[in-house]
């Protein structure tokens, strides 16, 4: 264990950290998952905008790196657009 004050607090907020995008990465694959299984185009195309939003805001917060995110949206818009 961290005997140094800093050191202490650091592993404080690393763990806070840890928790909240592990809470939000998980969150974003569930909604990629849920339209990834849809086969209904009108409610694909409703849930594209907000999963693609997802995956940006990701990126935004350095969980996922920004090509992951856009080889994500890529193969989701393609499953859309592919949907009768």
């Amino acid at each position: 264990m961290a005997n140094i004050k800093s050191a202490i607090k650091r592993i404080r907020q690393d763990e806070k950290r840890r928790l909240h995008n592990r809470y939000y990465a998980r969150t974003t694959r569930n909604a990629v998952k849920a339209l990834r299984n849809t086969t209904d185009k009108a409610t694909a195309v409703a849930l594209l905008p907000k999963v693609s939003s997802m995956l940006d805001k990701l990126v935004k917060i350095s969980v996922i790196h920004k090509n992951k995110a856009g080889n994500l949206k890529s193969a989701i818009t393609l499953h859309v657009n592919k949907l009768a």
